[in-house]
C-alpha cells in the first residue's frame, strides 16, 4: 500500500502572490506530488502551502521549494503579523497513510540534511524530528525571531542542527519536522484591542499565562522555592494561541495552533473562546482556518452543535459540514468551500463515485445504455441505500415531531445508524461497476506464454472473488438497515408508517438482488470451498430478509388499517 506524507510549508510571502506561484510551481513539477491547498494571508504576509505524496516524491518537491522561496523572499524587508524567521519559515511533514510517525521523522531528518548541506540554510528540527527535548517546541526555536537570531544563532545551544552558524539576512532559517495533524485557527472578536485578544488566548492556550501579584497585568511575577516564573495553565489541552490584530479585516482575532483535535477538537476550541470572550465583555463574530481540515473534524462539530440544539445528528455529511460552517462562522470572512477545504475531499478520486455523482435521469440512462455495467448488482445497492433512506427519514421526522421532545436523542440515534447504512450501501454502487470492470480487464490481459496465462487466471481469480464480495456486502448491509427500518414501522412517526413499508420493500430487493450476483459471479470462481461457504451464509440471509419483510409489512398494514 502506497505511502502517503502531507508537506505543510509556510512561506514568509503573502502580498505578491506571482512569488507564491513561483514556489507551487516547482512543487508540481515533482512526479508523485499533489498539490491541495495554497492560502495566502495578507495582514500575516505568508502563505500556507500543503501538498501530499511519496516520501521520496514530497521531499524533492520540499527541497525544491524551499530554494526557489530563497532565491526570491527578501527576509530583510519582510514585515507581518505572523512570528517568523526564514523564506520558508517552517516545513513539517506529516503521516497520512500506511506510514508511521518515526519513518516521517526519518524523512524530515534528511530533508533537513540536505538542505542545510545543499543549500547552506541554518536547519533547525523539531517535534517528532528532534531528539532534544529541550529545543523541540516550534515557539521555542523561534522565539527571537528574524531580527533576534542573529544573535542567538551564535549561541551554542541554539547551533543548527544542519547548515552553517551564521544567519542569512536574505533566507533567515528554517524549521524542518514530523508533527501529527495540525490544524491552524483563528477567532474573529468584536474588538480592536490586540491586548484584550491576547488575555483571552491566555485564558485558553494550554500554556497559560505567569503569575502575578494580585493577579495583576502589572503586578510582580510570582515565583516558585527555585526562582522559576509559576504558570496558570490555560483552560483548553494541547492548544497554542495568540491574540492580533488584522487591519486587513478590521478586527482582532485569536490564533490558534490545534496540535491535537482529538484532545481538543475544533468546536470546543470555538466555543470555550466563545465562553471566555464573553466573560471579557467580547463577542465571537466568526472564525476562519487556515489551511486543511479533516472531514471528521467538522462532521463531530456539525454533530456538537446539532445535540446542543436537542436536534437529531443523523442528517447527511453535507448538512452536517453546513451547520458546521455556520455554527463556527467559518464563511464570515471569506466564502468556505467543503470541497477546497476538507483533505479527504481533495484527495477523493473521482473515479471511484462517478455513478452516485450523476443526476438520477443520468444514472437511469446509463444503466439502459448498450453498456452491460452498472448491472444488478449496482442496482441493488442503489435500492438498498434508497430503502433504509426511508426509514431514516421516519427516525428524522420523530425526532422533531411536537410532543415528543423527550425522544429526540432516541430517534437521532436511530438516524445516525440509518446514515451509516445509507453511505456505506451508496458507496457500493459504484464499487460493483468497478469490480465488474475488473474481470473485464483480466480477462483482457495477455495469455501467449505460459508465464502470462498464470498471470492472467490468477487476475481473473482475484477479480472474480473481488466481485463476489462486493455484492455480499451489499445483502449483509441491507439485512442490517431492516432492524432499523422495523423499528421504525414499530416506534416511528405513525404519519410515515408506509414510508418505513416502502423501505423494507427496498430493503429485501436489495438482499434478493445482491445475492443472484453473487451467486453468478461464485460460478467463476475456482476455490470451491470458499464458494459454498458464501452461498450458504448467503441463503441464510436472503431467508431471514424475507421473514422480516414480511414482519415489517404486517405491523405497516395494521397500522395504516384499510
Amino acid at each position: 500500500m502506497q505511502q502517503l506524507i502531507e508537506c505543510v510549508p509556510n512561506f514568509s510571502e503573502g502580498l505578491d502572490l506571482s512569488i507564491i506561484k513561483l514556489i507551487t510551481n516547482e512543487i508540481e513539477s515533482v512526479e508523485g506530488v499533489r498539490l491541495l491547498n495554497v492560502d495566502p494571508g495578507k495582514a500575516t504576509n505568508r502563505t500556507v502551502v500543503t501538498f501530499v505524496g511519496n516520501p521520496q516524491a514530497v521531499i524533492d518537491a520540499a527541497f525544491l521549494a524551499i530554494k526557489k522561496a530563497g532565491e526570491l523572499i527578501d527576509m530583510s524587508k519582510h514585515k507581518g503579523e505572523h512570528p517568523r524567521m526564514g523564506a520558508t519559515d517552517v516545513c513539517p511533514l506529516i503521516p497520512i497513510a500506511n506510514i508511521s510517525m518515526e519513518e516521517t521523522a526519518k524523512w524530515a531528518t534528511m530533508l533537513g540534511a540536505r538542505v542545510g548541506n545543499e543549500l547552506h540554510l541554518p536547519i533547525y528540527l523539531y517535534e517528532a524530528a528532534q531528539p532534544n527535548k529541550d529545543r523541540n517546541n516550534l515557539s521555542v526555536i523561534r522565539a527571537g525571531e528574524y531580527e533576534g537570531f542573529f544573535k542567538k544563532i551564535k549561541l551554542p545551544e541554539w547551533k543548527p542542527d544542519f547548515g552553517p552558524s551564521e544567519y542569512d539576512a536574505k533566507r533567515g532559517a528554517t524549521v524542518i519536522g514530523a508533527r501529527d495533524f495540525l490544524v491552524a485557527y483563528n477567532v474573529n472578536l468584536n474588538t480592536t484591542s490586540t491586548r484584550r485578544a491576547n488575555s483571552i488566548a491566555f485564558d485558553v492556550r494550554e500554556a497559560g499565562r505567569v503569575k502575578r501579584e494580585g493577579d495583576s497585568i502589572n503586578g510582580k511575577i510570582v515565583n516558585d522555592s527555585n526562582g522559576n516564573p509559576v504558570s496558570i495553565p490555560g483552560s483548553l489541552k494541547s492548544v497554542k494561541a495568540i491574540g492580533w490584530y488584522i487591519e486587513e479585516y478590521g478586527v482582532a482575532q485569536i490564533s490558534m495552533n490545534l496540535t491535537n483535535i482529538n484532545i481538543t477538537p475544533l468546536h470546543i476550541a470555538f466555543d470555550e473562546v466563545c465562553k471566555k470572550a464573553t466573560e471579557r465583555g467580547i463577542r465571537v463574530t466568526g472564525s476562519e482556518l487556515v489551511g486543511l481540515v479533516p472531514l471528521k473534524s467538522l462532521l463531530d462539530a456539525g454533530k456538537y452543535f446539532l445535540q446542543k440544539q436537542q436536534r437529531s445528528i443523523g442528517v447527511s455529511e453535507k448538512e452536517l459540514i453546513k451547520i458546521a460552517v455556520k455554527s463556527m462562522g467559518l464563511d464570515e470572512l471569506s466564502p468556505f468551500k467543503p470541497e477546497e477545504r476538507i483533505i479527504e475531499y481533495l484527495l477523493k478520486d473521482t473515479a471511484d463515485s462517478k455513478l452516485v455523482n450523476m443526476t438520477l435521469s443520468e444514472f437511469a440512462d446509463e444503466t439502459a445504455s448498450e453498456s452491460p455495467a452498472p448491472g444488478g448488482g449496482s442496482i441493488a445497492a442503489y435500492i438498498g441505500a434508497l430503502g433504509v433512506s426511508l426509514a431514516t427519514m421516519v427516525a428524522n421526522l420523530s425526532s422533531h415531531k411536537k410532543g415528543w421532545d423527550d425522544r429526540w436523542e432516541e430517534f437521532s440515534n436511530w438516524a445516525e445508524k440509518g446514515q451509516y447504512y445509507k453511505d456505506e450501501l451508496t458507496k457500493l454502487v459504484d464499487a460493483d461497476t468497478t469490480a465488474f470492470n475488473k474481470i473485464m480487464a483480466a480477462f483482457g490481459l495477455p495469455k501467449s506464454t505460459d508465464e502470462e496465462k498464470t498471470t492472467r487466471k490468477q487476475a481473473i481469480q482475484d477479480a472474480t472473488k473481488f466481485a463476489i464480495d462486493i455484492p455480499f456486502k451489499v445483502m449483509e448491509l441491507s439485512y442490517d438497515s431492516m432492524t432499523l427500518i422495523k423499528a421504525m414501522a414499530e416506534i416511528g412517526n405513525p404519519n410515515s408508517v408506509s414510508d418505513a413499508g416502502v423501505g423494507a420493500l427496498c430493503a429485501r430487493s436489495a438482499v434478493m438482488g445482491a445475492f443472484m450476483n453473487v451467486r453468478i459471479n461464485a460460478s467463476g470462481y475456482d476455490d470451491k470451498t470458499i464458494v459454498n461457504e458464501i452461498i450458504s451464509k448467503g441463503k441464510t440471509i436472503e431467508l431471514k430478509a424475507i421473514e422480516l419483510e414480511s414482519e415489517i409489512l404486517k405491523i405497516v398494514n395494521d397500522k395504516i388499517g384499510v
